[in-house]
């Protein structure tokens, strides 16, 4: 059953170009039941936005810039959110904003026991991204875009510029969220691995490297070794990953446990 989701947008922080590819990505995590986009409807940077609004049902908030400089569709959608909240008409919320000033009302609706999901471009800061359960770039959803529209090769250049090159840090962190979850053997669920990069990292996303998918990220990384495996009826292929052999921490051996051990007890004399 999918969960029901208030979509509260950001008119005056979030381009345009991409909503119908972030209106198909929101439907993946629940039914958008609530859709607002809230902003200044006098100014013209808005115009871009009205025969969107349209096609994809949402509805505009007007908020007038009472004080120049200052952004009004803060209040107006923090205010909307928790009367939205206290309504109880929602499982869970979706903020489309790349301002930080979310990041409270992220945190408080959270506390409530409401998912939140944060769509915005990646010049967000990382308190909003975190104070999230989940953290989706647009830049992910303009590369999408562009692939379905088979775009010029110029396009190509700028969508391969939006996506992040692997770290050694970034290859530690998916190693470390392994060994978290892993057996005996060094072996962990790829989807419990998946769920745990996620709650550890809200922006962790395969598409950030130009993955669509977690494990042909994870092959791609000669430090991991996969396995597939049926389950126990024979129908699903279950995958499982760990470090390869080479990688995997040594363990000491008893010489040096001893050796250790002889240094404690010097140190404690």
């Amino acid at each position: 059953m999918d969960i029901k989701l208030a979509v509260l947008i950001d008119g005056d922080n979030i381009p345009s170009a991409h909503v119908k590819e972030m209106m198909e990505e929101i439907a993946k995590y629940g039914n958008p039941t609530i859709k607002r986009i809230y902003g200044d409807w006098t100014k013209p940077h808005l115009s871009k936005w009205k025969n969107l609004l349209l096609e994809n049902a949402i509805t505009p908030i007007q908020q007038y810039g009472y004080t120049v400089g200052k952004n009004a569709t803060d209040s107006a959608m923090i205010i909307d959110a928790m009367d939205i909240l206290y309504s109880g008409k929602v499982d869970g919320f979706c903020l489309v904003s790349s301002d930080s000033d979310f990041t409270r009302l992220a945190t408080r609706l959270r506390e409530a026991g409401m998912k939140v999901y944060g769509i915005g471009e990646k010049k967000t800061p990382n308190p909003f991204i975190v104070a999230c359960d989940k953290f989706i770039y647009i830049e992910i959803l303009k590369n999408q875009g562009q692939q379905e529209a088979n775009t010029s090769s110029a396009k190509s250049k700028s969508t391969e510029s939006d996506i992040d090159k692997i770290t050694a840090k970034d290859i530690k962190f998916i190693a470390a969220t392994i060994d978290d979850v892993a057996d005996d053997d060094g072996w962990a669920f790829l989807g419990d691995v998946g769920s745990l990069l996620q709650k550890k990292q809200p922006n962790f996303d395969s598409r950030n490297y130009g993955f669509q998918k977690l494990t042909p990220l994870i092959k791609s990384i000669n430090e991991f070794e996969i396995d597939r495996r049926e389950d126990s009826k024979g129908h699903f292929k279950l995958i499982y990953v760990r470090l390869k052999e080479n990688n995997q921490p040594k363990p000491k051996s008893k010489s040096s446990k001893k050796s250790n051990g002889k240094k404690k007890l010097i140190s404690k004399l």
